[in-house]
C-alpha cells in the first residue's frame, strides 16, 4: 500500500496559517486531507433540539467546498466521511499507510474523547499536534495555564506590560506531492446541511463558510469600507452589518487565522490610523484568547451547573418559559428581536446576546447550560470556549463573577435601539408602534392597543414574567447562595 500523510481538519477550515497542513506538506509524502461528520455532533439533545443545527451545519458545508477548491490547488484531496471518527481513520487504514496524522489541538472534553478514539484506533501512528486556535500559543505565555489570571483585566495587562506579540502568521504552503487517492477510496460528497435535519436556502442564510468569503469580508470591512476606524463607536449596533466586524463565523469555523486578523490591523494602522477603534478590535481577540485559556485551565467545570465559582444557584425548570425564550415569543421585545434573528439567521450581535442571556438567567431563572446548548446549536459562530466562558460569566457562575449582575432588557432597548428600527425589523407585528410603546408594549391600554393595531395577548404575547419582581427574585436566590 502506499503511504500517505492525513491531516485531520475540524474547526481550522482554510489553508493560510494551518501549520498542520504546512508540517504534512513538508513531511514529502502524499497528503490527504479528511473532514469528518460525527454523528455524535449532530444528535438530537435531551432538551429536544439537534447539538448543531441548520444554520451552522450549512456554514461549515459551505467552508469545506471552499477548503475542498483551495485545497485541490496544493494536489490535497479532501476526503469527508459520515461516521465516527476512528472508524473513519480505519477505513482509511484498509487501503493506505498512515505515515502520520497532522491536526490541531482542541481542548474540550468530547473533542478530546474523540482525538483518544483515534489514536487507539491506529497504534503506532503518530499524531503530530499543533496550537492554531489563538492569538498566542499557550507555550509563549508569561505564565502557566494554572496561572492564567483570574479575571481579564489581568490577563490584558499582562500581555501589554511585556509587549507580547503573536508569532507571524504561515502563509498557504507549496504544493504537496502529487498523488492519486487509493482505488476504490472515493472522496465523499459534502452534505453537512442534510446531516442537520433540513438544509438551509441560500437566500436563508446570512453569511458564506469558507476562507475565500472570509477573506472577503476581512478586506471588506477593515479597507474598503473602512469601517475599522469608527469599531468601537458602533460595535454595540445590532440591526447593521457593519455596525460589527462579523468576523465572529469565520473565526470560529477556522475560515480565518485570528492572527490574519491581527496583521491587517497592524497593517491599517501603519497605512492610515492607529486609533481607540483599532486597538478595541485587536482587545476582542485578546478576550477571546483569555476564554480559551480559562477553558484550558478548568477544564470540565466549564460545563458544571455550579460553574467556576461552586454556588449551588436553584435553577428552575420551565418548559413553557424556555420555547418561548427559545421562540421569541416572551413579551420583552428586545430579547424577542434577539431570538427570532438567531432562529432565522443563525447570528446574534454581541449587546443582544448578552441581553438575552441575561433575562435567561437573571429573569427566567433557567439552567444557564441549556441557554448555552441552544446557542451551540443555532449560532454559525459558535466556539466552545467563547460561548460557555460567557454563559458562565452572564451567569454569575464565571470567572470575574459579581454578587448580581443583570441586564434591564427595557431599558437597554432604549439605550442601543432608541428608534426601535432593530425591533421593528424582527418583530413585524410591532412595526406600527412608535416611541416609546415599542420598548414597552406591556404598558399599553386597550385606546393604544386598538390605536395601532396591536392587541397583546393576541398579536404579541403578554410578558411572560414580571421583569422587576423575578430580578429580585434572582438576586435574592444569588445572594443565599453565596452566603
Amino acid at each position: 500500500m502506499s503511504t500517505y500523510s492525513i491531516v485531520w481538519f475540524r474547526n481550522d477550515l482554510r489553508v493560510h496559517d494551518h501549520k498542520p497542513l504546512t508540517r504534512a506538506v513538508m513531511a514529502g509524502y502524499p497528503v490527504i486531507a479528511l473532514y469528518i461528520f460525527d454523528p455524535y455532533e449532530y444528535r438530537d439533545l435531551s432538551y429536544g433540539f439537534k447539538k448543531t443545527g441548520r444554520h451552522r451545519a450549512q456554514f461549515i458545508q459551505e467552508s469545506l467546498e471552499d477548503l475542498r477548491t483551495n485545497l485541490a490547488e496544493l494536489n490535497v484531496p479532501l476526503v469527508i466521511r459520515y461516521k465516527d471518527p476512528a472508524d473513519a481513520f480505519l477505513e482509511l487504514s484498509d487501503y493506505l499507510t498512515i505515515n502520520g496524522v497532522y491536526l490541531h489541538e482542541e481542548i474540550a472534553t468530547e473533542e478530546q474523547q474523540t482525538e483518544r478514539g483515534v489514536r487507539k484506533a491506529l497504534p503506532g501512528v503518530p499524531f503530530y499536534v499543533d496550537h492554531g486556535h489563538n492569538l498566542f500559543p499557550p507555550e509563549d505565555l508569561p505564565f502557566s495555564i494554572k496561572d492564567v489570571p483570574g479575571t481579564f483585566s489581568q490577563f490584558r495587562k499582562r500581555i501589554e506590560k511585556i509587549g507580547m506579540m503573536p508569532p507571524q502568521a504561515l502563509a498557504p504552503p507549496q504544493t504537496a506531492v502529487k498523488s492519486e487517492l487509493p482505488n476504490k477510496l472515493e472522496e465523499g460528497k459534502i452534505r453537512g446541511a442534510a446531516v442537520s435535519g433540513r438544509e438551509v436556502q441560500r437566500e436563508e442564510a446570512r453569511y458564506r463558510g469558507g476562507s475565500t468569503a472570509a477573506k472577503r469580508r476581512l478586506r471588506d470591512y477593515i479597507f474598503t469600507k473602512d469601517r475599522l476606524r469608527i469599531y468601537k463607536e458602533t460595535r454595540n449596533g445590532m440591526l447593521l452589518e457593519d455596525d460589527s466586524s462579523k468576523f465572529s463565523p469565520y473565526l470560529a469555523n477556522g475560515n480565518l487565522s485570528p492572527r490574519v486578523v491581527y496583521e491587517q490591523i497592524q497593517h491599517y494602522e501603519r497605512a492610515y490610523t492607529k486609533n481607540e477603534s483599532t486597538y478595541m478590535l485587536y482587545f476582542e481577540l485578546l478576550w477571546r484568547d483569555y476564554f480559551h485559556l480559562v477553558h484550558r485551565k478548568y477544564g470540565d467545570r466549564f460545563f458544571y451547573k455550579t460553574g467556576l465559582t461552586g454556588l449551588e444557584i436553584p435553577w428552575k425548570t420551565n418548559d413553557e418559559h424556555l420555547q418561548a425564550w427559545m421562540d421569541g415569543r416572551t413579551g420583552y421585545p428586545l430579547v424577542d428581536a434577539g431570538m427570532r434573528e438567531l432562529k432565522q439567521t443563525g447570528f446574534m450581535s454581541n449587546r443582544a446576546r448578552q441581553n438575552v442571556a441575561s433575562f435567561f438567567t437573571k429573569n427566567l431563572g433557567l439552567d444557564w447550560r441549556i441557554g448555552a446548548a441552544w446557542f451551540e446549536s443555532q449560532l454559525v459562530d459558535y466556539d466552545v470556549s467563547s460561548n460557555y466562558g460567557n454563559w458562565l460569566y452572564t451567569a454569575g457562575v464565571g470567572n470575574d463573577a459579581v454578587s448580581f449582575r443583570a441586564f434591564n432588557v427595557e431599558k437597554q432597548a432604549e439605550d442601543y435601539d432608541p428608534d426601535g428600527d432593530y425591533l421593528r425589523c424582527w418583530l413585524p407585528e410591532l412595526r406600527e408602534l412608535p416611541v416609546p410603546w415599542i420598548f414597552k408594549p406591556r404598558e399599553m391600554g386597550m385606546i393604544e392597543q386598538e390605536q395601532y393595531g396591536v392587541h397583546l395577548g393576541e398579536d404579541y404575547p403578554f410578558p411572560i414574567i414580571d421583569l422587576y419582581e423575578s430580578m429580585r427574585e434572582m438576586k435574592t436566590a444569588f445572594e443565599e447562595a453565596s452566603k
